[in-house]
């Protein structure tokens, strides 16, 4: 009974399919469709958004957000360029593959990780919308909009105990917004330190595995699994405000912001070198720090002394204890003619312990040149004490969480009268002026007024967009939390008559700019129809 119950239900599973095949073929042949309508065309501006993203998912960036610029020409470039960057791309991978390849060759029983074949493919990205911003830094934001479905060929050939396991990548999927930020700008090529990197958003990533010719990502539950994993891995590493620095020009050529204050004590010289006829000098101390392009400070002269002792003390702007030292040149002071050099010095900052004062006996030399014979020449000694002191860390100016602005979350204040007390440097960064106009001549400089001190800019000709780029400091004693800082705009000419004439002036109260720690504005000048004048004001406290 069993074998006949099995062989009926066999054929009566093969004559019900035949004739479920032939009755499916009638019906679809000779079977006549019922009446079908005729669809509904609307015109495309009277369906909503959500109907016209459904139709249209591929939208470019420039068409839905009027401030994305359409870049049509850039993706030709890539196109045409796409052979040779994928070969110079992949040169860079395979370079930087290979070491981390080399830390598993002899774990796990791995015998050897290479590359087989890699290439991205014949098809490049495709950039959908760049957005560009403008900011008040000194630096570019671009935001690019991009998606890449590449046919790439990456076969990586893994050797595990004697058995030859290949993994390939297929059908690469990268959709990203990132923000590249180009900063600080710089006067040398390519006119930008670094590039700074970050998503606006996780990028979607999707790709496919396959090992040993079989895709693993088929298998159910792995494909959503790796692809959140991705993203989040991504996202935890360079979702914004977390950022990807890429070094491009050295720290060197970066204009340095003032890190410190040096505090130099001048105590006295010893056995100096007789300069006058009557067998005796009269000599002075001009001390400076190197790679700063301020003038000189000087002690006080000294008549008739070979042993002067001056005690005086001096303070200098530290922006690179590393690399800086302080130079001090002693001279013998002439009422007629030049003074002539009794010697010279180099202090480098880095022997110095931050916040601990060293005295150094220095013997005098000509010249920097350690093979030069007149160096051997007795000239005396000069003795000096030098503390430097390091400005204090941001994190270190407030106590609780800030706005920015020197407020708690509540209003209140969060700076104490003692905690702004102290000395510091106000730092104040011209960066340049727009739509300034004089009246007879448009050739401005900017002159900066502090407590009877003036110091100016450049004079640039014939601009009204003038860009300076100059920075100024002061030293204080106290913060200026009374005080203001008048910046003025002036035009200069070769002219007898109305040389000089006013663009324009503003008073900025540098109690804000204590408080705040820092301001970047473009301030409205007074008595000036359109002009404007960027700066940038900071005080740090030592």
């Amino acid at each position: 009974m069993g074998i006949l119950s099995t062989f009926f239900g066999i054929v009566g599973f093969g004559i019900g399919s035949l004739v479920g095949l032939l009755v499916g073929f009638y019906l679809f042949i000779y079977s006549e469709p019922e009446e079908v309508k005729d669809p509904v065309i609307r015109p495309l501006h009277e369906l909503d958004s959500s109907t016209l993203q459904g139709l249209l998912p591929e939208i470019p960036m420039w068409v839905k957000f009027s401030d994305f610029e359409r870049v049509d020409w850039l993706n030709k470039f890539l196109l045409d360029i796409w052979h040779y960057l994928d070969k110079a791309l992949c040169c860079t991978i395979r370079n930087t593959a290979e070491p981390i390849f080399a830390e598993y060759i002899g774990k796990y029983r791995i015998e050897a990780i290479e590359f087989d074949k890699l290439s991205l493919g014949s098809l490049p990205p495709i950039i959908y919308g760049l957005k560009v911003y403008e900011t008040n830094e000194n630096e570019l934001i671009i935001e690019p909009a991009f998606r890449w479905a590449g046919n790439p060929n990456i076969v990586v050939v893994l050797n595990l105990l004697s058995l030859r396991i290949t993994v390939q990548l297929v059908d690469l999927q990268v959709f990203a917004a990132p923000r590249v930020t180009l900063k600080p700008l710089v006067p040398t090529f390519p006119c930008f330190a670094s590039i700074v990197v970050s998503l606006l958003e996780k990028p979607h990533v999707d790709f496919g595995i396959k090992i040993l010719g079989g895709d693993i990502m088929a298998i159910p539950g792995l494909y959503r699994f790796v692809q959140e994993t991705i993203k989040n891995q991504v996202a935890s590493l360079y979702l914004w405000p977390r950022t990807l620095e890429i070094p491009v020009l050295d720290a060197s050529i970066v204009a340095k912001k003032p890190v410190g204050i040096l505090h130099v004590k001048v105590v006295r010289a010893l056995k100096l070198l007789k300069m006058d006829i009557l067998g005796s000098s009269d000599p002075y101390v001009k001390l400076n720090l190197t790679e700063d392009k301020l003038p000189a400070k000087q002690t006080t002269v000294k008549m008739n002394k070979l042993n002067p002792e001056w005690n005086e003390k001096f303070r200098l702007i530290v922006k690179d204890p590393q690399t800086q030292a302080l130079e001090l040149q002693l001279y013998d002071w002439d009422k007629v003619g030049r003074h002539d050099k009794l010697g010279m010095q180099l202090v480098p900052l880095k022997v110095l312990t931050p916040g601990a004062t060293k005295e150094f006996v220095l013997d005098l030399v000509k010249n920097t040149n350690i093979n030069d014979p007149q160096n051997k020449k007795r000239r005396g000694q000069v003795i000096v004490e030098l503390a430097f002191v390091p400005f204090k860390s941001e994190s270190s100016k407030h106590n609780g969480t800030s706005n920015g602005y020197g407020k708690s979350e509540s209003g209140k204040s969060l700076e104490s009268d003692e905690s702004l007390s102290g000395a510091g440097v106000l730092s104040i960064l011209i960066q340049g002026a727009e739509d300034v106009e004089g009246e007879h001549h448009s050739n401005p400089y900017a002159l900066l007024c502090f407590r009877g001190e003036v110091k100016k800019t450049k004079m640039i000709r014939k601009s009204r967009n003038p860009l300076w780029n100059e920075d100024f400091q002061f030293m204080l004693d106290e913060p200026p939390l009374h005080d203001k800082i008048r910046i003025e705009l002036k035009s200069k000419s070769r002219a007898l008559i109305r040389a000089k004439e006013s663009l324009g002036y503003v008073e900025i109260n540098l109690a804000d700019v204590v408080h705040n720690g820092r301001i970047n504005e473009k301030f409205h000048l007074i008595d000036s129809h359109n002009g404007r004048i960027h700066a940038e004001l900071s005080w740090t406290k030592a």
